[in-house]
């Protein structure tokens, strides 16, 4: 299920602190300005289990005071399009403005859950004069305090109450593959080459795909959704709305796959923008797959090229870079099948599991070869290993210190499980419990 949630409003009103609050990280830049948040942001976030993409839709057009409220309304109608649920923020210091007004009146018509969350609201005073609010007709309103996190909670339950409602839009036991990458990769190009037909215009011009599109597809005996979408941008050069519009889809279908082939460019190499849609799909544990296009239109191939090209690219995706990488030209529809090849086994790989006997038997041999580091005098002693029972593969070790274990004590053991099973392409996990 793809979980996409929009914080829209007014400029200042405290979107980014909200915004950082739920993904737990200062990513947005905060200041006391309107129009600061320049990017367009998103991060995951979890509450009671269940776990969605956020996006901080600050980032408005600078200039006059219409020309901020036409972007804020765009940006309003394309929220109601994409995200599942949206968080209309307000601000108590500056009470009910016309243009709260007319962004309530563009989300009572939505059919989108909207939670409204009156900010700043820190004090006695304060929550009397939020009861305001409740003149723009919202039956989920909630007062909070985006800085200190009073209130958040409350809102947190009834996002992911509204979230866990909504029904899934593919089937499920069909694999779902993504294409995605920064614009004129060749990502339709791709497609097109898969599929044999023109399904999507394929020029020059970066993002003339504004959708994602879901194909059927069957071969190698198989039967799999295929989804094309709109590049993610450079943030630099995310100025107009097809833009944001093309980030939110982008997102989405990495949410709604099962294994992401992330397309980068053989002439220009692994990019920032790259490396932030692979950490997307590592994050959200989906299968990955490199495939560099364009890998006819490298000159000079030497007979190591393709080997210091592939050293490269493992160099940037550190520290996980136990990946597939293929390379490929779509135009000329060279090693694509290849591509689809290793994303079905990279979807059969996510799925592995594995007996708790043998699991033990070898990881606790590793164990006995490198024993984790002692803390503060404590020794520390793993006694078992099981897989959990989740979607992806994720393995419990039961120890007397849980919260002793080194992160290099944890990479220690993510090798070891790699180098005896087959997990190439998969991100796992790895927890520590009391035994």
């Amino acid at each position: 299920m793809s979980n996409v949630v929009a914080i829209v409003g007014r400029p200042n009103v405290g979107k980014s602190t909200l915004y950082n609050r739920l993904i737990g990280q200062q990513k947005a830049i905060i200041d006391n300005v309107s129009g600061v948040t320049r990017d367009r942001l998103y991060g995951t976030s979890e509450w009671n289990g269940v776990s969605f993409t956020v996006i901080d839709t600050g980032g408005f057009v600078h200039g006059s005071d219409d020309v901020f409220e036409s972007a804020i309304r765009r940006q309003v109608t394309i929220a109601i399009d994409e995200a599942s649920a949206i968080i209309f923020m307000v601000d108590v210091t500056t009470g009910v403005t016309d243009l709260d007004e007319q962004v309530a009146a563009m989300l009572r018509r939505s059919d989108k859950s909207v939670l409204l969350a009156v900010n700043k609201v820190d004090n006695h005073t304060r929550q009397l004069e939020a009861n305001e609010f409740w003149s723009l007709g919202f039956e989920e309103t909630y007062f909070l305090s985006s800085i200190t996190g009073s209130g958040s909670g409350e809102l947190l339950d009834a996002l992911v109450e509204n979230l866990s409602k909504e029904g899934e839009s593919l089937e499920t036991e069909i694999p779902k593959i993504s294409i995605i990458g920064q614009p004129n990769v060749g990502k339709s190009s791709l497609t097109n080459a898969l599929l044999g037909e023109e399904r999507n215009i394929v020029t020059e011009i970066a993002g003339t795909t504004r959708d994602s599109i879901h194909s059927k597809y069957t071969k190698f005996n198989r039967t799999f959704y295929l989804i094309d979408t709109a590049g993610l941008r450079k943030r630099t050069k995310v100025h107009e709305d097809l833009e944001f519009y093309s980030t939110i889809r982008a997102i989405r279908a990495v949410e709604e796959s099962d294994v992401c082939i992330i397309m980068i460019d053989a002439t220009t190499g692994v990019e920032a923008q790259d490396l932030q849609i692979y950490q997307l799909a590592v994050k959200r544990k989906k299968g990955i797959i490199v495939a560099v296009n364009k890998w006819d239109l490298v000159a000079d191939k030497e007979t190591n090229t393709a080997r210091e090209f592939e050293k490269a690219v493992r160099s940037r995706l550190a520290p996980f870079n136990d990946v597939p990488i293929v390379f490929i030209s779509a135009l000329e529809k060279q090693r694509i099948f290849k591509v689809m090849e290793l994303a079905l086994e990279v979807y059969e790989r996510r799925k592995t599991r594995i007996k708790t006997s043998e699991l033990n038997e070898i990881m606790l041999k590793a164990i006995e070869a490198y024993h984790p580091p002692a803390h503060r005098g404590k020794f520390i002693k793993i006694k078992y290993v099981s897989q959990l029972p989740t979607k992806t593969p994720s393995f419990a070790f039961f120890c007397n210190y849980p919260d002793f274990v080194k992160g290099s004590y944890r990479n220690y053991l993510e090798n070891q499980l790699r180098k005896n099973f087959e997990f190439t392409g998969v991100p796992i996990s790895i927890h520590f419990r009391d035994k």
